[in-house]
């Protein structure tokens, strides 16, 4: 069964390592990242963030046990359980899915994870227009027209990260 937990991310090693020893090797994580470039003082330096911020995703057959709950919540580096995990394991293992889908070689969610209307702001998180504001004025298979300020531009679709702001 997949839990949500929250963590404190300096901590997320021990947490890790506490809940290996605590239920053995069949205990999973996933904990999708992602990779991004960020602009500071004129310079563009690589970023990675986990996607669900400071929530891991976690699987062992017996989290149905609530007395093992119990055991679990003073583990090293747990904030604490997200509650009705029971009722969403669907919705969990579709968003696992959707994220393994849209990951690269190296683990990182890619654009195409993102779904992203038109006529909206956006913001390059990646890129030579690292931190520019743009609207979508078209989307094309491979490609989006953007308008940053009053330039029209075409560029790859999943070539540069952006977010919705």
């Amino acid at each position: 069964m997949w839990i949500v937990i929250k963590f404190n991310k300096k901590e997320i090693n021990l947490l890790k390592k506490d809940l290996k020893s605590k239920l053995g090797e069949e205990v999973k994580f996933f904990l999708p990242k992602i990779k991004f470039q960020k602009l500071k003082n004129n310079r563009l330096f690589n970023e990675e963030n986990f996607l669900l911020g400071n929530y891991l995703i976690c699987f062992h057959p017996s989290f149905e046990n609530v007395s093992l709950l119990n055991n679990l919540k003073y583990c090293k580096g747990l904030s604490y359980f997200l509650r009705d995990f029971c009722n969403s394991q669907k919705e969990i293992i579709a968003f696992i899915n959707k994220c393994k889908n849209h990951q690269d070689d190296k683990g990182y969610i890619k654009q195409s994870f993102f779904n992203f209307g038109e006529n909206h702001n956006f913001k390059f998180m990646s890129g030579p227009f690292t931190n520019m504001i743009f609207k979508i004025l078209e989307k094309q298979k491979n490609s989006i027209k953007i308008l940053v300020r009053d330039c029209k531009l075409t560029v790859l679709r999943n070539k540069y990260l952006f977010k919705p702001i």
